[in-house]
């Protein structure tokens, strides 16, 4: 029998409720454009036709996400959905303790506060803009220690987010293992793409660790989109589940940092993991002087019992499929059109590759930046800058940090849109592309102290 082409497939779940959405006009997105500094973080939501600014706290929620907001326990101490929510973490996580908080941030601002000190050096797989700014307002240093070909959008590696063991050990031996506090180890790597970190690799740091005493913290966020390809790329995982791939992934490190808002399918929440007690009693000390008592979080009973319910659905594998292959979908077409882009395309959204599609403007005019308007002016999409902007200034010297990957990215919200949506987004992209020699670059108008992509203004140059 001859073998069969490959076999469409559509999304998993039927469609109860619609949320209608405003098609706008040139004229108006001219308008909210320069009203918003050409920096789409600051377009209002009704201005935007597809929204792919982030997959945070975007996701479309489960009908039985939704019966369980009905079981929200809102008392102040104990609720019932804090228990819910534990049992969960510890069944398809495998942690012993958990602290909620109202987001990941607030995690990762607890554990840095608790285990960082002036002067540390914080080892990770590319850096995350929150992330590293709450380790550098703890004391310490980030220091990227992840393999070269993350670095490089047109290589095809399969696992670009795997740490260089080499880089690693000469940290540890440069520093001593007393100023490492731990490794910060991300699944997936956000900034390099999302793209994913193999086993191999993992067990390969988690021993290395080891032998200097140096504890994983795992930024889970969207852990089990890597698990997704772990399963589809790497030797010996084909025949596990996700949810047997994600408990292995865990159990290799000692705590974890989780915005719910992405892989758990929430629209608000996270929560502080870890198993070592007396790492607990501190992180739950901490989060009652900053997100609310320790059964609670920064989280209500209603948003607990979706998340633990959102844990649940997240490993489920037909899910998991459709929510990566939406991404490939999207990231194939815009491959077939010849724009250039991020490769292999990653989990949770299309990186565009704007040095090459703007290779008439510097880094300093902000390349990125001014793709990402160009494609809301051109048909309403909203995407959002990683490159220069979101790279932040050398908190030293004061100039601009030039990272190598100068991106726009194309973030693909959970069970949200269509196939059709994507066919929009990158015919919109193929159109700017094509005239892309006709796009002036940016400048800094206002520019904030911290995290300056969220709220920075531009003017044309």
């Amino acid at each position: 029998m001859s073998k069969s082409k490959k076999r469409s497939w559509a999304e998993p779940y039927k469609i109860k409720m619609v949320e209608p959405v405003r098609i706008t006009q040139p004229e108006e997105r001219e308008r909210a454009l320069k009203e918003a500094g050409y920096n789409t973080f600051l377009l209002r939501s009704d201005d935007v036709y597809i929204d792919l600014l982030t997959d945070s706290g975007t996701s479309a929620m489960s009908d039985r996400q939704w019966a369980g907001l009905m079981m929200g326990d809102e008392s102040y101490a104990g609720s019932s959905n804090f228990y819910h929510l534990e049992d969960a973490i510890r069944k398809y996580y495998g942690y012993k303790h958990i602290v909620p908080t109202h987001q990941g941030r607030a995690a990762e601002h607890i554990i840095s506060q608790i285990l960082i000190n002036e002067g540390d050096y914080v080892p990770g797989n590319m850096y995350f803009t929150t992330t590293r700014l709450h380790q550098e307002l703890a004391g310490g240093t980030f220091v990227d220690v992840i393999i070269d070909e993350a670095h490089d959008p047109e290589n095809e590696h399969p696992f670009k987010a795997d740490i260089d063991l080499n880089k690693l050990e000469d940290l540890i031996k440069d520093k001593g293992a007393d100023r490492i506090p731990y490794v910060c180890v991300a699944t997936t790597v956000n900034m390099a793409g999302g793209q994913p970190i193999s086993m191999k690799n993992l067990k390969e740091v988690r021993a290395l660790t080891q032998k200097y005493g140096i504890p994983i913290i795992h930024d889970m966020t969207r852990v089990a989109e890597n698990a997704f390809f772990i399963k589809d790329r790497e030797d010996g995982y084909s025949h596990l589940s996700i949810a047997e791939i994600v408990k292995e992934i865990c159990s290799l490190t000692d705590g974890a940092t989780m915005s719910a808002k992405k892989d758990a399918l929430v629209n608000i929440g996270g929560f502080l993991a870890v198993n070592d007690e007396e790492l607990f009693d501190k992180a739950r000390n901490m989060v009652v002087v900053y997100e609310g008592l320790h059964t609670y979080g920064g989280m209500a009973g209603r948003d607990m019992e979706a998340l633990a319910i959102g844990i649940k659905e997240s490993v489920e594998y037909d899910h998991i499929r459709a929510r990566v292959g939406q991404v490939q979908y999207l990231g194939d077409k815009l491959i077939d059109m010849g724009v250039p882009v991020v490769r292999p395309i990653g989990s949770h959204g299309v990186f565009l590759d704007a040095k090459k599609i703007l290779p008439h403007l510097t880094q300093d005019q902000l390349p990125a930046q001014s793709l990402a308007a160009a494609i809301y002016l051109d048909s309403g999409v909203r995407a959002m800058e990683r490159g220069i902007v979101s790279s932040g200034r050398n908190r030293v010297t004061g100039e601009h940090n030039y990272p190598n990957l100068e991106m726009v990215r194309l973030t693909v919200p959970r069970r949200v849109y269509t196939q059709a949506h994507m066919d929009v987004v990158a015919e919109s992209v193929e159109a700017v592309f094509h005239e892309a020699d006709k796009i002036s670059g940016l400048r800094f108008v206002y520019e904030p102290e911290y995290l300056r992509f969220f709220q920075s203004r531009f003017e044309i140059i």
